[in-house]
């Protein structure tokens, strides 16, 4: 599966990768942030979100999940949006959305189940807009 890197259409990549890092920092910060606060329990204080660590590690994340699809996305040959849909709902559900509530199962975050949907709703959303820009990048 390696190779496939080399067809990787690296604009679409970047491109997607961009769009998923921006929707993640509109999610957590503006569209759901007085949600995202309650689930982990601090609804009336302010996150210490500004540090470079809560900037470049979703970032870095949202990148590899990104290649990772795109590479899936080559060596099954996807080049349709219905594919890419069903793709999108396959990985976002099987992956994101479960790896996410798995994670929110700890005993350090108080309402895990608020978390995981809000986190795993981003990466779902993330996920069928990564694949969307990669299917009409092709």
């Amino acid at each position: 599966m390696m190779n496939q890197l080399t067809n990787l259409n690296w604009v679409s990549v970047l491109a997607a990768f961009a769009a998923y890092f921006v929707l993640g920092a509109l999610w957590f910060t503006l569209l759901f942030a007085k949600q995202y606060k309650i689930s982990l329990g601090k609804a009336n204080e302010e996150l210490n979100n500004k540090a470079p660590i809560f900037i470049l590690g979703p970032a870095l994340c949202s990148l590899v999940i990104t290649v990772a699809n795109a590479v899936l996305f080559s060596a099954l040959n996807i080049s349709t949006f219905n594919e890419s849909l069903e793709f999108s709902f396959i990985v976002g559900f099987g992956f994101l959305v479960a790896n996410t509530m798995n994670i929110a199962i700890n005993p350090n975050i108080p309402r895990p189940i608020h978390y995981g949907i809000i986190s795993g709703a981003y990466h779902l959303a993330g996920i069928f807009m990564v694949n969307t820009i990669l299917v009409a990048m092709k």
